[in-house]
């Protein structure tokens, strides 16, 4: 599966990886959330998350060839 951390979260990317993702061997039925451990992205970190595109909660389980992007809050406007 293919990872995507954007912005300030790209620094939890493997060592050695290129621009903001990387493609990662995880076992069947591994989660969002497991994901977001093996990356040691901070838990009390806010994120938002997206599995190919629509919105995706932690629990969500992940199969093979899915992509994962994780995005800081956005803030601005009025």
């Amino acid at each position: 599966m293919e990872v995507c951390l954007t912005a300030t979260l790209a620094v939890y990317l493997p060592p050695g990886t290129r621009g903001d993702s990387a493609v990662l061997d995880v076992p069947p039925g591994v989660t969002v959330a497991d994901v977001m451990r093996l990356l040691k992205v901070p838990p009390e970190l806010e994120t938002l998350t997206v599995v190919n595109g629509r919105d995706a909660s932690p629990e969500q389980t992940l199969a093979e060839g899915d992509i994962l992007s994780v995005f800081p809050p956005l803030a601005g406007g009025r």
